[in-house]
């Protein structure tokens, strides 16, 4: 039998070779009503895609903590043996952003994109990115924080029971005075692990949970800071919304002359490859990252290859690492 090709596609669609090339390769503009026709095509006559883009962009706020350079590779690896690439694209402040990476990569012909706890964690963001992918048809799926307003796959972490688990793990071990350091106001997995923390608390007949909360940027600076104020309160043991927060809530206790885990507990949130090294070990709750990649990569190559795939996000449950910086308090 003979290999079909795009003249062949062309002629079955009724339209240009150079608008297959533009469906294969995503690149330009094509109506949807023509789009779909060029697809249909496609697919009855079985043309081999094996020339088209098989690049995949992944979004994320920076690769300075290690935990997003893990998922990356976890991402790049499963999507390998599908035959596809994966460039990550960081987006820090004062670089490049969303949209200069998406426009500048669209001229490749990309396959798709992955928000990985990009722009897609901010409520309110700019949703200009989002509507550039949709107009080409490009699809795209998001991590830890669905994307307002749109149907497009997202994967994320269960914040809440995160928290609650960190909680219970305190409590249990006889802490009452638990402070919290979550993020900015407007980041969603920091509302969420704010509102697991208020209902664990409230659940276990604290009046005012909120009292002992402290937001700061994600980062050790971040955690210092706030773990100034939550001491300076009172707390005997500190929540923190990442692992970075908890490694700068054990600086400040440090350098107060407190020590961790004896004065104070410290549980951070993550479970970055090296928080089992630092001193002390610390007591983090862990994002199934493995599952996530592999899940975020499977749901790309079924969106790339016009597959249907579940709308809607679906939520991991965490787990509870318990090492060396959390413990009952002193009497």
């Amino acid at each position: 039998m003979a290999k079909v090709g795009i003249s062949d596609v062309a002629a079955r669609a009724g339209v240009s070779e150079a608008t297959v090339s533009r469906v294969l390769n995503r690149r330009g503009v094509v109506a949807a009503g023509t789009r779909r026709v060029v697809e249909d095509a496609i697919r009855e006559l079985g043309y081999d895609r094996g020339g088209q883009s098989q690049l995949v962009i992944v979004l994320t706020p920076g690769l300075a903590q290690p935990f997003f350079g893990r998922l990356c590779e976890l991402i790049e690896s499963a999507l390998a043996p599908q035959g596809f690439k994966a460039v990550v694209c960081s987006t820090t402040v004062g670089g490049l952003q969303e949209i200069d990476f998406i426009t500048s990569t669209m001229d490749l012909g990309i396959a798709g994109a992955v928000f990985a706890s990009a722009s897609n964690t901010l409520i309110g963001a700019d949703p200009a990115p989002y509507r550039l992918l949709q107009e080409r048809q490009i699809p795209f799926v998001s991590m830890n924080g669905a994307i307002e307003g749109l149907p497009a796959p997202s994967f994320s972490t269960n914040d809440k029971v995160a928290a609650a688990l960190a909680v219970e793990h305190l409590w249990n071990l006889g802490h009452r005075d638990i402070g919290m350091i979550v993020g900015p106001v407007g980041n969603r997995p920091s509302e969420r692990r704010l509102d697991g923390f208020v209902e664990a608390m409230s659940s276990r007949g604290v009046d005012d949970p909120r009292r002992l909360v402290a937001r700061q940027v994600y980062s050790v600076e971040g955690g210092m800071s706030a773990a100034e104020t939550l001491l300076d309160q009172g707390a005997t043991a500190i929540v923190a919304a990442s692992d970075y927060m908890a490694l700068g809530a054990i600086r400040t206790a440090g350098r107060r002359g407190l020590s961790v885990p004896g004065d104070v507990s410290v549980v951070g949130y993550d479970d970055s490859q090296i928080m089992g090294f630092v001193e002390p070990p610390l007591t983090t709750v862990r994002q199934p990252i493995e599952r996530i990649a592999q899940a975020i990569s499977a749901t790309m190559v079924h969106l790339v290859n016009r597959r249907p795939v579940p709308a809607g996000e679906l939520m991991f449950d965490p787990e509870l690492i318990i090492r060396g910086s959390t413990a009952a308090p002193r009497a």
